[in-house]
Order: C-alpha cells, then structure tokens, then sequence
C-alpha cells in the first residue's frame, strides 16, 4: 500500500503531507488515521510507547473519548529526505467541561511506500477558560480559510 506523497519530500510535499494527517486526526476516526503508518509503526506519544497499527488505533480511542470536541492545526515546520517535523495545537475539553489547548511538536520519519514509521510526539496541555478558544470550526476537517498556527500567534 502506497500513501503518496513519496519521499523525498521538499516543502510542498512535506505540507501536503502534514494537510492529510490534519484532515485525518480532525475526522477522529482511528482506522482511518492508522492506514497512514506502517505496520510495524512505533510511537512515542507523551509517557506511551506504541508499536504497530492495532496499538495505535487503540490508543486513539482512548484519546478520543477523553478527549472531548477535538480540534486540531498542524502545521510544517522542517522537511529533509524522509523526515517531516510538524507543530502542532488542538483544543478539547475533559468529560467535567473543562477546555484544554494542547501544544507539541512531532518527528516523522517514513518508508518508501509513504507510511510513517516512527512517530515522537512532545505536547503539553494549558488548561483554558471556553472564551479563549480559537478552534470553533464543526467538527471535521478545518476549514481552508482558517487561520493557521503561525497566523493565530501561537
């Protein structure tokens, strides 16, 4: 299975890239996200170490129903050969109502088929009053005239 863009990715592959693993993540659907990583896909995602697509569609699961009315804005920071490193915001709000911006940065490396292989993820989470929130999109994919990271500040 090839997941084009191929590596070697310049900046407009590497931000297409980035684009669909958006697109996917906001559609909050683990088995659709874990068809972008290889089989034997290894994470370091926060204190968890996963490995393989079960393991990750399984973590996200778990994400997702804790974390509540998720949005998310990537956005490309660097690319070389098959390496693309990503930064990252999203906003959610915990099951007592409580909304979040979570911060991060993430390492991708990929197979030549286009599949990431390794994925380290860095995020911290700011707890946020509901008025601070920047993300008000409906749920799924963000909408192309939204403001990216950069243009929110953050």
């Amino acid at each position: 299975m090839s997941r084009p863009p191929l590596p070697p990715f310049n900046p407009e592959s590497a931000a297409q890239k980035v684009r669909m693993a958006e697109d996917a993540w906001n559609s909050r659907d683990p088995a659709r996200v874990a068809l972008a990583y290889s089989g034997n896909s290894r994470w370091r995602n926060r204190t968890e170490f996963l490995q393989g697509r079960p393991a990750i569609e399984a973590f996200l699961q778990r994400k997702w129903a804790r974390e509540l009315d998720y949005r998310l804005v990537k956005e490309l920071w660097a690319c070389h050969d098959n390496r693309i490193a990503v930064r990252f915001a999203y906003e959610w709000h915990d099951d007592n109502g409580q909304w979040f911006r979570s911060y991060g940065n993430e390492n991708w490396e990929f197979d030549d088929e286009g599949l990431m292989r390794l994925r380290i993820a860095s995020i911290n989470d700011l707890p946020i009053e509901e008025p601070d929130r920047k993300f008000h999109w409906p749920q799924g994919r963000r909408p192309d005239d939204h403001p990216s990271l950069s243009e929110l500040g953050l």
